[in-house]
């Protein structure tokens, strides 16, 4: 078979010598559609292509600084330990050297390198992620969004007619790959299912902008562009080479990673990581778009997969694994497109009877999103989820704000084919009748699960509660207790009751069962 040919500069960055520090041999290089990617040992540098995919130029010697020096300057806001300069790359008599005096004739990113092992890639093959991470993730997520900057510009990026610009470029660039790895049924029906949403959810676009949620964000958020480093997360390799791409809804976020969870059959991940960034953000309206971006950023990964196709550069016993990928990525785009049945779960209880616990675990089963009372409260107070709420977060008006809010955010988001678990007391039948009515009204199947443990069981899990933002405490138990209310005859039927103290999954099974695809 004959060897690839890569350019006579890359082959000498292979050199240990191209280097002025000690370098780990061999060097190893890591090619991607656009970039070759040279590991050192300390050091990692990144060399763009001289490629134009439209959506991105690199053509020119340029281009290529100008994008190097943007890579620097935006990855310095989520991993500014990992990106140090931007070097020229010279040549003097047919030799290429890093730096110098000559003219440039190439640009390079250099970077501090991290162990492989660091990326959540990495450590999900490793199986070493887990749910913890990707709460934390979550939360680390919403702070990047929050300091993220915005403007009329960035704003702008939010209207209709822009963002279905980059989706219908993906439809046109990838047409000719239908037959191969992607289906005429599968791009036709994607196609419809975007052109509806876009036609349709109008209203929905403009709140987006008007809520400031259109932000200067990553853009390509998924595994192999995070790390766990020295106790950080670190979100690297930000798009920088096209605005549309990076002025964008923070769910275009949010959904590249939850979708790279799940193409690699982690859906308790992609949950995890889901509600936990939600919580934090309080933005459940932004899971309107969520199946929109869901469906997009499976289909970028698998448009950039099948560019690889047409690389020369790329051995052909490697294209048929790339080939695979692709139409695995088209398939998982065109399933997000396909509706779903919502659902509703209502938890009730004492606090401290297990709620949150169960209705976590039910989260993760099921891909459901998890609405406690506790965040929703202290997101409509507009103080901070961990800080203790006082008196007046607990007054009358204040929990039937609460739970109003609940009750809508609920039937909104099963109406957009959620299964959604309500995290609350639902101590009153006034309340748990207004759900009932609701869901009934809109056809969204509804049960409700009571828990229940023994009073001492329940007082002990009270006072050893901690880095929780519930804020009950053992001493509002005989009030809870005094004023829960018996479920009526007809509500009986929808409840299911649980002892918190027996193993989830047993007890579980048949809701389970029920509410499996």
């Amino acid at each position: 078979m004959a060897k690839v040919s890569l350019p006579v500069f890359v082959e000498q960055m292979l050199q240990p010598g191209f280097y002025p520090h000690p370098v780990q041999e061999p060097i190893q290089l890591i090619q991607t559609h656009v970039s070759y990617v040279f590991l050192t040992g300390d050091y990692a540098y990144k060399v763009k292509k001289p490629v134009n995919f439209g959506f991105l130029d690199f053509s020119t010697s340029q281009k290529r600084k100008h994008f190097c020096e943007e890579e620097l300057r935006l990855n310095q806001r989520s991993a500014k330990e990992l990106y140090l300069e931007v070097l020229p790359i010279t040549m003097v008599a047919g030799q290429y050297y890093l730096g110098g005096n000559q003219q440039a004739v190439e640009y390079t990113l250099k970077m501090r390198q991290f162990p492989q092992e660091a990326l959540l890639s990495e450590m999900f093959v490793q199986g070493k992620l887990q749910q913890l991470h990707l709460q934390q993730l979550g939360k680390e997520l919403a702070k990047f969004h929050a300091q993220t900057a915005t403007n009329d510009y960035i704003r702008s990026f939010g209207e209709v007619a822009r963002i279905r610009a980059a989706f219908d470029e993906n439809y046109q660039q990838t047409e000719k790959y239908i037959g191969g790895p992607q289906t005429q049924t599968q791009f036709a029906e994607t196609k419809q299912y975007t052109d509806k949403f876009f036609r349709e959810r109008t209203k929905v676009f403009k709140s987006r902008m008007s809520g400031d949620f259109i932000r200067e964000c990553h853009g390509d958020l998924h595994l192999r562009n995070i790390a766990l480093w020295q106790d950080r997360f670190l979100l690297f390799d930000c798009i920088e080479f096209n605005e549309s791409f990076r002025f964008v809804d923070v769910m275009y976020d949010v959904a590249f990673t939850v979708m790279d969870l799940e193409s690699r059959q982690r859906q308790d991940l992609a949950n995890a990581f889901l509600n936990s960034y939600v919580e934090e953000t309080g933005d459940w309206e932004g899971l309107q778009v969520l199946p929109l971006y869901l469906s997009r950023q499976a289909y970028v990964r698998a448009k950039v997969n099948s560019f690889l196709l047409d690389d020369p550069g790329v051995p052909e016993q490697v294209k048929q694994e790339i080939a695979e990928t692709a139409a695995s990525y088209y398939k998982q785009a065109w399933e997000y497109t396909k509706p779903r049945q919502g659902r509703l779960i209502l938890m009730s209880g004492l606090s401290g009877s297990g709620k949150s616990t169960t209705a976590r675990y039910l989260a993760r089963q099921l891909g459901a999103i998890h609405l406690r009372s506790d965040a929703v409260r202290k997101h409509l107070a507009g103080i901070p989820l961990m800080q203790r709420g006082e008196d007046d977060l607990y007054t009358p008006q204040m929990t039937q704000q609460t739970y109003t809010r609940l009750q809508e955010l609920g039937i909104m988001l099963a109406t957009e084919g959620f299964t959604v678990i309500l995290d609350a007391k639902y101590d009153r039948q006034q309340l748990r009748s207004e759900a009932i009515a609701q869901a009934t009204e809109k056809g969204i199947p509804l049960y409700i699960l009571y828990c229940q443990a023994p009073l001492e069981v329940i007082r002990q899990r009270l006072q050893n509660r901690s880095d929780d933002i519930a804020d009950a405490t053992v001493d509002l138990l005989p009030l809870q207790q005094k004023s829960a209310q018996e479920f009526t005859e007809q509500e009986k039927p929808l409840v299911k009751i649980l002892d918190t103290t027996l193993p989830l999954q047993a007890q579980l099974k048949e809701i389970l069962q029920i509410f499996s695809p």
